[in-house]
């Protein structure tokens, strides 16, 4: 074989950090600015937003502040923070946004920028490290040393945020880690297990239901394109700068390095939606919410501490329910029925509300009109949406219409704002889900493609020139939102087009600095900086191998499945049963129609050929540890009958493209303005 089914599966996998890929070199280093100066409409915009805002409720900034124990050191600080420093993490700079930065997500910057430590939560019981990945890792008290839960996106950031708490926390420093918590499936809160496990072996791993597999489910099918979108919602390529990345609305952003996976010893929730366990001597009391934030997730009471972990069912703002980097539409009435349920089951008991972000709520009181705000934002976002579809309101403006039925209540509390899932966005996923992407409406039933959608569009407007004249008029009068789908149709059909380029490029921008949300943010300085310079190099682009090692052999067959090329595989039909002894499991696998099918049979089936091979061997393999063809020769592995199946599969397979356009992009020696991302070359 010229190159094994596996060793394909290796190159091409999607799973891990955030990639983006580099286009142009002498563009190495992202500049210092990164971007123009606002214009007089976005300034004016913002300035307007911010007199909505009520910046004398600091109760936010004093959660933040209550507990510290001891601020990060030098290298605790460089895992992200201190990127970020050119933010003053004062609540007095709440409200002194750049004229680049919408003012309320400003001050969200500025509250995640003040999480910069150890804290106390209950005295001498409940401890977090705050502000070195998107999520906090809390440590909690239990017979014979600590739990800790949810440990952070990276094997370098927990183990350095392990070692800051065991220098710093007043009393037990010197005591083991004894059991491991996950809270959900997302990989900022168990991306770290490896460096609890080495510093601990002995450790319990716990984990939410199904935990494990929906890892692997969320990431695998879809992943090199969530890959790539991710790198946009998160700004991979933005410098730390008031006019590109400033905030990632959980947190200042991701850390970088390795993201592990230890398998749980156990998963809650399987026989109870609460599940009482005594972890430890600790008794803690676990609340399935899986399909809410995350597929597989759940929420914890600690009745001796009168704790409530949330996970992340609450923050301080309105979660996703579609995250931009594209995933499953969440279930918002869920959602909310499940806070309700923590609320009516423990809120009268709880004295501290902690979760896997921003910082904890105290007072029955203050943790019961919290839960309730959180509660009625996913709810209204549900309930409102459903009511404009039923009368009418389509997808298109449903992102608008949303925001004209919001109860000023929703509207004035800092914690229900729009920072990481937008209200817009938000209604037009909850109609998404219930009606899907068409709206009746005979003209969307079935549109050109993209381009000649685009080539019509600038014929029947008069040609690029007039349509581009108009664009410059309307930019004067900040009509961005329009000249955004405008230019967008020139370049779609003219993508060398340089003046639409930049004018497109500057449009995106001042949307940027103009919108509240960070995902929103980032998208568009994204965008902006790809049409005038291409993609730059974000984090480099790593498989979890602990990840890939607990794929099961029907994930790695419908992985394979939707990399065949059906027009390459139409003519070459095959069978293939597939044996994996250690696991006692028979595939049966058919190419038809250009189509790979795979089912779990009782035993083999006729077919063209036989592969057998060990779970444990496929680990191997997909950790590059060893290849099929070396299983091959040392009989560790074997093939019966047609071994050019084998081959055909090989042949039939496709790499996704890593960097697939989402902007047309220059080409080198044509790039746009061009020196605002060289400034930290020249230095």
């Amino acid at each position: 074989m010229k190159k094994t089914i596996l060793a394909m599966i290796i190159s091409s996998m999607p799973l891990g950090a955030i990639a983006a890929e580099h286009d142009h070199e002498h563009f190495s280093e992202i500049g210092k600015q990164g971007g123009k100066s606002a214009s007089e409409t976005t300034i004016a915009k913002n300035k307007a937003f911010a007199k909505t805002l009520n910046f004398s409720d600091t109760r936010a900034f004093d959660n933040n502040n209550r507990g510290l124990i001891a601020s990060f050191d030098q290298k605790t600080g460089d895992i992200i923070r201190n990127s970020f420093n050119f933010i003053d993490p004062s609540v007095a700079n709440a409200d002194n946004a750049p004229d680049s930065v919408n003012p309320s997500l400003w001050r969200q910057a500025v509250l995640n920028q003040a999480a910069e430590g150890l804290y106390e939560v209950v005295p001498g019981k409940i401890y977090q490290v705050r502000g070195t990945d998107l999520a906090s890792i809390s440590f909690i008290r239990s017979d014979n040393g600590w739990i800790a839960y949810d440990v952070l996106l990276t094997q370098e950031s927990a183990g350095q945020s392990l070692k800051f708490f065991q220098e710093n926390v007043p009393e037990g420093g010197n005591l083991p880690v004894v059991a491991m918590i996950y809270s959900h499936s997302h990989a900022d809160h168990f991306g770290g297990s490896r460096a609890i496990k080495e510093a601990f072996p002995d450790v319990k791993v716990y984990g939410s239901k199904h935990i494990t597999k929906e890892i692997v489910d969320e990431n695998v099918l879809a992943g090199n394109a969530m890959s790539r979108r991710t790198a946009y919602q998160y700004g991979a390529t933005l410098n730390r700068h008031e006019h590109g990345i400033v905030d990632a609305a959980l947190a200042k952003g991701l850390s970088k390095g390795a993201i592990t996976y230890v398998l749980p010893d156990y998963e809650l929730n399987h026989k109870e939606e609460i599940e009482t366990l005594s972890i430890d001597g600790l008794e803690m009391q676990f609340m399935d919410a899986s399909g809410t934030e995350a597929a597989s997730e759940m929420v914890t009471y600690i009745p001796s501490m009168k704790a409530l972990w949330t996970g992340e069912l609450t923050y301080q703002g309105m979660h996703n329910l579609y995250t931009l980097r594209g995933a499953k539409v969440r279930d918002g009435l869920k959602w909310s029925k499940k806070i309700n349920e923590m609320l009516m089951t423990w809120g009268s008991t709880t004295d501290v509300l902690f979760a896997s972000h921003s910082a904890p709520v105290w007072g029955t009181e203050e943790i019961s009109d919290y839960l309730k705000m959180q509660r009625d934002a996913y709810g209204f976002t549900h309930n409102q949406t459903l009511r404009l579809a039923n009368n009418g309101v389509v997808l298109q403006d449903m992102g608008d219409e949303i925001y004209t039925v919001m109860p000023e209540s929703i509207q004035k509390t800092w914690h229900t704002n729009g920072y990481h899932g937008t209200y817009s966005h938000n209604a037009r996923a909850v109609y998404n889900m219930y009606l899907g992407y068409f709206d009746m409406n005979p003209a969307n039933l079935n549109p050109l493609p993209v381009k000649p959608e685009s080539a019509k569009f600038v014929e029947y407007m008069g040609g690029s020139e007039l349509i581009l004249e108009k664009a410059e008029a309307d930019f004067e009068k900040g009509e961005y939102r329009f000249i955004a789908t405008a230019l967008n149709k020139v370049i779609q059909v003219e993508p060398k087009n340089v003046e639409a380029r930049k004018l497109l490029a500057d449009t995106y921008e001042q949307l940027g600095y103009q919108a509240e949300g960070a995902g929103w943010r980032n998208i568009y300085l994204t965008g902006a900086q790809e049409l005038r310079v291409g993609t730059l190099p974000g984090a480099p682009k790593t498989a979890s191998p602990d990840v890939l090692a607990n794929m099961t052999i029907e994930n790695l067959l419908d992985y394979l499945a939707v990399r065949v090329d059906s027009i390459k595989a139409q003519h070459t039909p095959f069978t293939l049963n597939v044996v994996i002894p250690d696991e006692k499991e028979t595939y049966f696998v058919e190419m038809s129609n250009g189509n790979l099918n795979n089912i779990i049979v009782d035993k083999e089936m006729k077919a063209d050929a036989t592969l057998l091979i060990n779970r444990s061997d496929v680990s191997k393999i997909l950790l590059q540890q060893v290849t099929l063809a070396t299983l091959l020769e040392n009989g560790s592995a074997g093939i019966k009958g047609d071994k050019s199946v084998l081959q055909k599969l090989t042949d039939s397979l496709t790499n996704a493209d890593a960097k697939f356009e989402i902007v047309p992009r220059p080409e080198k020696g044509e790039e746009v303005d061009a020196e605002l991302y060289e400034t930290a070359h020249k230095h």
